[in-house]
């Protein structure tokens, strides 16, 4: 038990190391929650900053849910449990980051990372179907609420349900919860989409 609490801590610090307040910093020495939308992420980063950037915090975000994952099978054993719990702390540090004030992001990079590697792929036909939308619509944000929608729908195809599809639904139900300002916009047709001018680049 002490194992368990100790990964679910250490993942939990982990995410919490927000890479696009760190990057906008080191780059532009400005705080990237002060532009743009406001948000702690790639696509903030991507408005503010530009391409390279943004691909960067995406990748490292990435990183984050797939190393809390594997931490927590190293430090939990056979316990598939603690492997998605894990994986949330670290959405959960990306969102509320002790280091910056718990003003984080919404945690969709981290969450591609913690799918991907507790259900490979079931993540990848949802992620799929998620980078079409994003492609056809320009809404990052819908693009993410189909995401986290359909992978536990494609799991319970693929899989018996258990600790990960239970997992799956929890961290659905924590991006909906993260993006309800978003569903309000992409309701009344006020989202910004990929590449519109909804902040200011820093140059």
């Amino acid at each position: 038990m002490a194992l368990n609490v100790i990964a679910f801590i250490i993942c939990y610090l982990l995410g919490s190391v927000s890479f696009s307040v760190v990057l906008a910093k080191a780059l532009k020495g400005i705080d990237i929650r002060q532009h743009g939308s406001g948000n702690a992420g790639a696509t903030n980063t991507l408005r503010v900053l530009g391409k390279g950037p943004a691909i960067l915090v995406l990748a490292l975000d990435v990183l984050k849910g797939i190393a809390a994952v594997w931490i927590g099978r190293w430090l939990g054993g056979d316990s598939a449990w603690v492997a998605a719990l894990c994986g949330l702390a670290a959405i959960i540090g990306h969102n509320w980051p002790i280091y910056f004030r718990f003003r984080g992001g919404k945690g969709i990079a981290t969450t591609i990372g913690v799918m991907a590697t507790l259900i490979f792929f079931p993540a990848l036909f949802a992620g799929i179907i998620a980078i079409l939308s994003i492609v056809f619509t320009r809404y990052v944000s819908l693009g993410s609420l189909i995401f986290v929608l359909l992978t536990p729908i494609f799991f319970v195809f693929t899989n018996d349900i258990g600790p990960y599809f239970w997992a799956s639904l929890i961290i659905c139900a924590f991006a909906f919860w993260r993006h309800r300002t978003n569903i309000v916009k992409l309701a009344q047709g006020k989202e910004n989409k990929l590449g519109s001018k909804g902040g200011t680049r820093v140059v």
